[in-house]
This record gives C-alpha cells, structure tokens and sequence, in this order.
C-alpha cells in the first residue's frame, strides 16, 4: 500500500532522482516525457514547490463538470506552487503520453513573468478542470514547449532565459485563449452549471438558518458544484459577465428586497435573517448595489 501523506519536491533535481532519470540539463526547469513513465514510487500525492504545467494524451475515466469522459485528445493542466497533485485514480494509464513541465519560481525572477504568471487563474484550477484541446491547439503548444526544451538543452548563454520565457508566456497566453473557447464550446455543461449555482443559491436564502451559517462564500458554492472557486469565477465571468461573489450578492439583494417589500420586519431583523452579524454591513451593501438604502427602497416601494 502506498503512502498516503503528500510528498514534498522542492526542485528539479528531486524529481528527476525520483523518475529515475539523468541529472538535468537546468536546474530550474525541465520538460519530462510522460510516455513509459515509471509507477512504482509508491506514492500517491504529491506537493511541488515549483509551477508544473502538463499535457496528456490517453487520459480515460476523465471528469468535466458533473460527466465522465474518455478522451484521447489533448489535455492541459496547470499547477502553482503549494497545490496536491495526486495520482491516476487507476494507475498511470498504459497508453498515456505527452510531457510535463516543471519551472522553479526562481527561474521566472527579474523576468516580465515573475508578477505576471499570478493573473492566470488557471493556475488555481482543480486537476478535473483540465484544458481540452483540439488537434491544432495541441500543436502550437507543443511547438512552443519544443522551442523552450531545445533551448536550455543547448548552451545556455545571456539570452536563454529570456528565450525562453517568451515562449512561455506565449503559451499560457494560448492557454488563456483556449479557456476562454472551452467556455463556450461546452455551453451545455456550463449552463447547467450555472442553472445548479441558482439553484443551490436560491435554497441558501430560502433557509430559516442563515444567521448561524452567515452569508455563503465563493469556496461553499464551488464545492457545492464539485469545482474550484476560480474555475467557478472564470466559467461565470465568460456566460454571465459576473464573478461568483457579484452573484451571490445579486441573489442576496434580490432576497432582501423580497423581504423589504413583503414582510414588517426591521431593517436590523431582516439583515441578521440574511446572515449579517452587522446591520450596517447589509446596509452598505444594499446601497452599493442599489444606490438606494433599505430604508429608502421599502418607501420607495410602498
């Protein structure tokens, strides 16, 4: 039985020891090929202190959303230091290939990247929230990861740091494209997500017990949704032009406006039914996104 408890790598040097490969040629980032990667480490987990960024082919069994696929196309995957990778839930799959790429935060220091690379959100994306790419998609980002290998394969010089974070960022500029596609290619997953998120969010509201359980949060509705908190912002940002948070205020202040014009509570009741410890919170809250205060609303009202 494997270990159970993450692994920890803190650099380029350990993960080759751990593959069992060369010494390698950088030692702040490296591209590994996946096809015929060894699986005996026994171990299940692991957490890099590096950024990681993967492409798979051969992935069966995989999750999107609520669906299970089979895909042998092209799948991106992007991790930032400090995130759990675990294992295939089966096993590495026997005919899985593409590569990895790992990149030390070191590597990206004094670079146009070193601020940069925190805007991507994807970074934050759970495993299941992997890019799916098409045929010509999958080359222009395998093309750049050729250009990045080649060059700190050959002599390393002044230049080749700033070769080859260009072709980075390249690439996560791409990836950036590519999300943004995948949100509306797949609008029938994505509205049903949405469609879920009101839901889960009209039942929140409608319960008797929102003053112990306070205001929902952006983590409660993603989990609620088995997704990470920025995919389930991105994924809102594309169908809604809305964040995750600017609709939980929305159907909040809907709520509220429900209960300022159909009941006699107080402002201060309704505010603590809502799950506000504070009343002026709810009031500011109110204003800002009605330019009107409670108060003024229910006269405005009736």
């Amino acid at each position: 039985m494997g270990n159970t408890t993450p692994f920890r790598i803190r650099s380029i040097s350990e993960i080759h020891r751990l593959m069992g490969l060369p010494k390698p040629h950088h030692p702040l980032i490296s591209i590994i090929d996946l096809k015929g990667l060894r699986n005996d480490t026994g171990i299940e987990a692991v957490i890099f202190d590096l950024y990681v960024i993967s492409m798979k082919r051969g992935c069966d069994g995989l999750h999107y959303g609520q669906q299970k696929y089979d895909f042998d196309e092209g799948l991106m995957a992007f991790l930032s230091p400090g995130q759990i990778l675990k294992g295939e839930e089966n096993g590495v799959p026997p005919a899985l290939e593409g590569w990895m790429l790992f990149i030390h935060p070191d590597f990206l220091w004094n670079t146009s990247l070193t601020k940069k690379i925190k805007k991507y959100e994807y970074f934050g994306y759970a495993t299941h929230e992997a890019l799916f790419l098409s045929d010509r998609e999958e080359q222009v980002i395998n093309d750049l990861v050729k250009n990045i290998k080649e060059e700190y394969h050959s002599n390393i010089d002044k230049f080749s740091q700033d070769i080859i974070i260009s072709n980075l960022e390249t690439m996560l500029n791409y990836a950036e494209r590519f999300y943004e596609r995948q949100f509306i290619t797949r609008k029938i997953t994505n509205h049903s997500i949405l469609d879920r998120l009101e839901e889960e969010l009209v039942n929140y509201f409608n319960d008797d017990d929102l003053l112990s359980k306070g205001l929902p949060t952006v983590r409660h509705m993603a989990d609620k949704l088995n997704m990470s908190s920025k995919y389930l912002s991105s994924l809102l940002k594309q169908l809604s032009g809305q964040t995750a948070q600017q609709m939980i205020h929305e159907k909040l202040i809907d709520k509220a406006k429900e209960k300022l014009s159909t009941t006699e509570l107080s402002v201060s009741e309704i505010a603590y039914q809502l799950g506000f410890e504070h009343s002026q919170s709810f009031n500011k809250l109110f204003k800002l996104k009605t330019n009107q205060s409670p108060l003024e609303f229910r006269q405005s009202f009736n």
